[in-house]
């Protein structure tokens, strides 16, 4: 069965930064494009970022020039790099991949941001 797979959440300090993976399995990989998204208490989940199978990458207004995607189809692994984090990112973070009409989610990472 399909399998999406977060790691690397955790609590860091404002100005830190994480580094999330999501393995997949269950999927061919390289023909799905990967997400990221975050949902904070109180809030509806929303994008951080996104990776095309092609390698065109998007992200949140709020995170640009911070947090990297990155995908890796031989180890069918999407990353999310966050450096100089704030309390705002503090949430749960979950991988998505979608090809055509068809969405998958991972169980979600928490990250949380303070000092």
């Amino acid at each position: 069965q399909v399998q999406l797979v977060e790691s690397g959440g955790g609590l860091v300090q404002p100005g830190g930064s994480l580094r999330l993976s999501c393995a997949a399995s269950g999927i061919t990989f390289r023909v799905y494009d990967m997400g990221w998204y975050r949902q904070a208490p109180g809030k509806q989940r929303e994008l951080v970022a996104a990776v095309t199978r092609g390698g065109i990458t998007n992200y949140a207004d709020s995170v640009k020039g911070r947090f990297t995607i990155s995908r890796d189809n031989a180890k069918n692994t999407v990353y999310l790099q966050m450096n100089s984090l704030k309390p705002e990112d503090t949430a749960v973070y979950y991988c998505n991949s979608r090809f055509l009409t068809t969405d998958y989610w991972g169980q979600g990472t928490q990250v949380t941001v303070s000092s």
